[in-house]
């Protein structure tokens, strides 16, 4: 990445949510396998500290905190919407829409608009956020890496900003997404790709 640009350069942090990342969560189990096999939570914990370190702007991108009903009467739903009906994830005044203990922000983080679907940009203020702190690279880390992961890292190249991927900063819910995402998908748009490692080994 470039150590010039840090000024420019956010970490957009998405659904690092109880349901995905803490024992308990309603998507822990079908989470756990990758979460645990590549120490997510303390991935992300080593790039948020490594971020402030450099003063990199930390951005969450957080999902939609739904209600039973709020799907209902869409007019197309996804299949992970039709899964909500039933199964209400990242609840509205839950524990399980709220950030990882351990992922908390602090003074001086944005915490964006809160997506429906996918995407962190689509229907939010995010790009709202980078453009008005002149930001124009982006790295992103969190989850699920085939869906909200992938969404925002392409709408991001699309909106015009230079995209990196944490390659082991992303879960899923087994390996075979994460493997598409960072060996098939993501090399096909993005910019560059990085490891937690290699990330806090660049120059402060």
């Amino acid at each position: 990445m470039d150590t010039n640009n840090y000024s420019k350069t956010a970490l957009i942090l998405v659904d690092p949510f109880n349901d995905f990342l803490s024992e308990g969560g309603k998507l822990y189990h079908a989470a756990k396998e990758t979460v645990e096999g590549i120490s997510l939570v303390q991935n992300l914990k080593k790039l948020i500290e490594g971020a402030r370190e450099r003063k990199i702007q930390i951005i969450y991108a957080p999902h939609h905190h739904t209600a039973k009903g709020d799907y209902l009467n869409w007019k197309f739903l996804s299949p992970s919407h039709k899964g909500s009906k039933n199964v209400v994830l990242f609840e509205e005044n839950s524990w399980g829409a709220e950030f990882h203990p351990e992922l908390q922000p602090q003074s001086g983080d944005l915490i964006a608009q809160n997506h429906w679907t996918a995407s962190g940009f689509a229907n939010t203020d995010l790009d709202f956020l980078l453009r008005i702190h002149n930001i124009d690279h982006i790295m992103i880390a969190g989850m699920r890496a085939n869906t909200c992961i992938d969404s925002t890292a392409r709408y991001g190249v699309e909106l015009g900003y230079h995209v990196t991927l944490i390659k082991d900063g992303i879960g899923a819910f087994n390996w075979e997404e994460i493997r598409v995402t960072v060996e098939i998908t993501f090399p096909n748009y993005g910019h560059a790709m990085l490891t937690t490692e290699e990330f806090i080994n660049t120059p402060k």
